[in-house]
């Protein structure tokens, strides 16, 4: 390549940087983490305009440089893309209502906590508007928010997501999920699931821990490396569910149920509920009674999907 032609690359490349992080951004809804949403563009060069149905809430954005909107009218208004944080998916709905076509010929990122169906349902209505929409999953608390282990799912209309990802990419890492909209909305609620399933053992640990006045905290050094450790086995249990072969040199269903009922006993011994984990029982005892007792766990996932 010559100088010339180099130098006009470079040149084109800056241009492109420069307009991108330039991209206007309406932000609606300012909870805790749209605020973190709002912060994260500011801080990354762009004209953000904010607008919360508490106005109150947008004052320390504005005090960081961001403009505010009488009316979610006028924030849709400011910029060609427009991310919606709400407490609800019910929220964004009667917003898209009050916006009306409005919204035409703007990009619609809903990173609102929702379900599949619910993002399908908003994609279509948005659609219908004249707008084009991308669903999101926010994988970060807000104080995570563009830091090096945040990231979130996209799904939705793909040519929108490529036009907006350097800008999206403000937030953290950007992963696309497909072009279904409830995609990044089941990625979302999946890792979730693995989440709360950790959380419930672990309350249930420190519970039962607890009645014998052993110290949590001193407690918990011991459950985090175990826990961790038991983590290494799911790409295993990930490749079997995939595979439909369920066997297991480890430790088969009918071992679990023969030894689940210590736990249940224990836990009534103890005084603490087992109202979290009485339904693992029945599925244990549901996985026997199909004739499943020489499979490992991962058989489980099979027979949770109805």
């Amino acid at each position: 390549m010559s100088e010339n032609a180099s130098a006009a690359v470079s040149a084109t490349t800056s241009a492109t940087d420069s307009a991108t992080a330039s991209s206007p951004v309406s932000v609606l809804g300012l909870g805790m983490m749209g605020t973190a949403l709002a912060a994260a563009f500011l801080n990354a060069g762009h004209p953000v305009t904010v607008w919360n149905r508490s106005p109150a809430k947008t004052g320390p954005l504005v005090a960081q440089g961001a403009l505010p909107a009488d009316t979610p009218t006028d924030a849709v208004a400011a910029s060609p893309l427009v991310v919606l944080c709400l407490l609800t998916n019910d929220n964004v709905d009667e917003l898209l209502t009050a916006l009306g076509d409005s919204v035409a010929g703007k990009t619609l990122v809903n990173l609102t906590n929702g379900t599949p169906e619910q993002a399908r349902t908003l994609s279509a209505r948005a659609e219908r508007l004249g707008a084009r929409y991308l669903d999101g999953g926010i994988m970060a608390i807000p104080q995570m928010i563009a830091g090096p282990d945040a990231y979130v799912f996209y799904s939705g209309d793909e040519q929108a997501y490529e036009t907006h990802r350097p800008t999206l990419a403000a937030l953290g890492g950007t992963k696309w999920t497909g072009t279904d909209p409830g995609l990044a909305a089941l990625y979302d609620l999946g890792l979730l699931t693995g989440m709360y399933g950790m959380l419930i053992g672990v309350v249930q640990a420190l519970a039962l821990a607890r009645t014998e006045k052993v110290n949590a905290e001193e407690y918990s050094e011991l459950l985090v490396p175990w826990i961790t450790a038991m983590l290494g086995t799911v790409p295993e249990l990930a490749r079997a569910v995939d595979s439909g072969r369920h066997l297991t040199d480890v430790s088969s269903l009918a071992v679990n149920q023969s030894a689940f009922p210590n736990f249940l006993a224990t836990y009534k011994a103890q005084g603490v509920s087992p109202e979290l984990f009485e339904p693992f029982q029945a599925l244990l005892d549901r996985s026997i009674a199909e004739g499943h007792a020489a499979d490992g766990l991962s058989r489980l996932a099979e027979m949770l999907v109805r």
